[in-house]
C-alpha cells in the first residue's frame, strides 16, 4: 500500500488527502499513456532531508513534456519546494517521490487541452531489493529510437518495462535485460546496466536508452574513485566475459547481479569495483547539503 487514509499529496495548486485526490476517466493519460513522470528519492543526511539531484530530474521532467508536446511551465525550483512541503506534510524522510504530469479529458490524438501536476511520495525500499539479481535476456527490445523519444520519461514507455519483468519474473527470474533492436546490450526494464573487470566498466551508450540520472553519477563516481567507463555498443557475449556488472537508478539505487541466464559472473562481487560503487552512492547520497536539506532531520 503506497498510501494511508492520513497520506497527503499536491494536486494542482492544492495539498489534499490521497483519499480526496480524484481525476476525470476521459483523462488522456489514463487512456493512451501520454504523460511524464519522475521518480525522486530523498535521504536523511546530518543536515536534515535531502532529495538528491531534485533540479536534475526536476529539469528532466520539464524536459520530457517538452519532447513529446505536453505543455508544462513549472521551474524545477518551484517543483522542488513543493516536492519538499510533500515530504513535510507526510513526516518523510528517507522517501520515494513520484511527480506526474498528465493530461486532462481528451480522446483524440491530439495535443492536450488541460494538463495537471501530481506529487506523492511514500516509503519505499530498493525497488529491486538487496540480493544479488538473476536476469533474464529479454524477448522484448527496447523501443526503435525513431519511434519515440527515448530520452523523455513517458508514462507509455513503460508498457515495454512491465512485459519485459512480468516475463522475466514468470521464468522465474528476478528481473529482465533488454537489448535493443540491433541486438546490442540496452538496459533493464528500470534500470541502466554497468559491467566490468578490475576497474574498468563499461556501460551501453546513449540513443537507444533513458540516460539516467543515477547512471550519471555513478559514471562521476568512478572519476572520483579512479575507475575507467567506456560507453559503447556491447553484446550479451560482451557481458558474460565480464567479471561483475550490477543495475542502477533511482528506484533501484545500485544491486549487484548473479547471473544471466543461469550463467553467473566469474568475480567475487564483495570485492569488486561494483561493490566499491554500490558503497560510495550508498554515502554520496546521504552527503551533508546545506543548500538542499531544507527540513528537519
Amino acid at each position: 500500500m503506497y498510501y494511508t487514509k492520513d497520506t497527503i499529496l499536491y494536486l494542482d495548486g492544492k495539498f489534499q488527502p490521497a483519499d480526496d485526490a480524484h481525476t476525470n476517466l476521459y483523462a488522456q493519460t489514463l487512456h493512451y499513456g501520454y504523460g511524464a513522470f519522475e521518480g525522486i528519492r530523498s535521504y536523511e543526511t546530518a543536515g536534515g532531508v535531502a532529495i538528491f539531484k531534485a533540479r536534475e530530474h526536476f529539469e528532466r521532467l520539464v524536459n520530457s513534456c517538452s519532447l513529446i508536446g505536453i505543455p508544462f511551465d513549472q521551474s524545477a525550483e518551484e517543483l522542488t519546494e513543493l516536492s519538499y512541503e510533500v515530504l513535510k506534510r507526510n513526516g518523510l524522510t528517507n522517501a520515494y517521490l513520484r511527480p506526474l504530469v498528465f493530461c486532462g479529458p481528451n480522446m483524440s490524438l491530439s495535443r492536450p487541452k488541460t494538463v495537471h501536476l501530481l506529487i506523492c511520495a511514500w516509503d519505499w525500499g530498493a525497488y529491486l531489493g538487496e540480493q544479488m539479481l538473476r536476469l533474464t535476456i529479454s524477448p522484448f527490445c527496447r523501443p526503435h529510437p525513431r519511434s519515440l523519444h527515448v530520452t523523455a520519461k513517458a508514462c507509455g514507455h513503460y508498457v515495454n518495462s512491465i512485459l519485459a519483468t512480468i516475463d522475466a519474473k514468470d521464468k522465474g527470474f528476478d528481473e529482465g535485460l533488454l537489448l535493443d533492436h540491433e541486438g546490442f546490450l540496452a538496459e533493464g526494464p528500470g534500470a541502466n546496466l554497468f559491467f566490468g573487470s578490475g576497474n574498468k566498466l563499461y556501460t551501453p551508450s546513449t540513443g537507444n536508452i533513458l540516460p539516467g540520472i543515477t547512471r550519471a553519477t555513478v559514471i562521476e563516481l568512478c572519476a572520483s574513485l579512479g575507475l575507467q567507463v567506456e560507453e559503447g555498443k556491447y553484446t550479451p557475449a560482451d557481458l558474460m566475459k565480464a567479471e561483475f556488472a550490477f543495475y542502477c537508478g533511482t528506484a533501484a539505487e545500485l544491486v549487484g547481479i548473479e547471473s544471466v541466464d543461469g550463467k553467473k559472473f566469474s568475480g567475487h562481487w564483495p570485492s569488486s569495483a561494483g561493490k566499491r560503487l554500490q558503497e560510495a552512492y550508498g554515502q554520496k547520497v546521504r552527503e551533508l547539503k546545506t543548500e538542499k536539506a531544507k527540513l528537519s532531520a
